[in-house]
């Protein structure tokens, strides 16, 4: 699996507005109903809502991957947000959220949703690949490092 399966070009936020939590995922939710059609971004939100409370996505080093699935999706779909200000997320190490990947799944795919969420979290690991992220602003930039990590360095 590549983060190309389920992250498009048009999926990339290059600066996220919203500095709270509940917040920046209302605009990660807003963003991607725009984008793909059928996607109910009151049910979204609800969906993400409690996922949080079960624990944070914030995994530490400025990353959050908050995640969850949908009934009615047909397939895997991310989005990602950059965010210059930093999130105050609740991260397990307690400090702001940068880099934030929004997964969200078909209900019924606990196998390929626990493969993206591996994926993902193993590339944001590396932290030279963080740094790339953090210095751009650009969204189509932002798209081209994703995928160039994922091909060359995310094995």
């Amino acid at each position: 699996m590549k983060i190309s399966d389920f992250l498009s070009k048009d999926l990339i936020i290059a600066d996220l507005r919203e500095t709270e939590k509940c917040k920046v995922l209302e605009e990660l939710v807003e963003f991607v109903a725009q984008k793909i059609a059928g996607i109910d971004a009151g049910e979204l939100l609800k969906v993400l809502l409690d996922r949080e409370q079960m624990g944070s996505t914030g995994i530490g080093d400025g990353i959050a991957i908050p995640h969850g699935k949908l009934k009615d999706l047909k397939q895997i779909i991310a989005v990602f947000g950059k965010s210059s200000r930093g999130v105050a997320f609740d991260a397990m190490d307690g400090r702001p959220v940068y880099l934030l990947f929004l997964l969200i799944a078909p209900e019924n795919s606990a196998g390929v949703h626990l493969k993206a969420l591996a994926r993902l979290s193993r590339l944001l690991k590396r932290n030279g690949f963080r740094q790339k992220l953090m210095n751009l602003s650009d969204a189509e930039q932002l798209y081209q490092v994703i995928i160039e990590e994922d091909e060359h360095g995310g094995t």
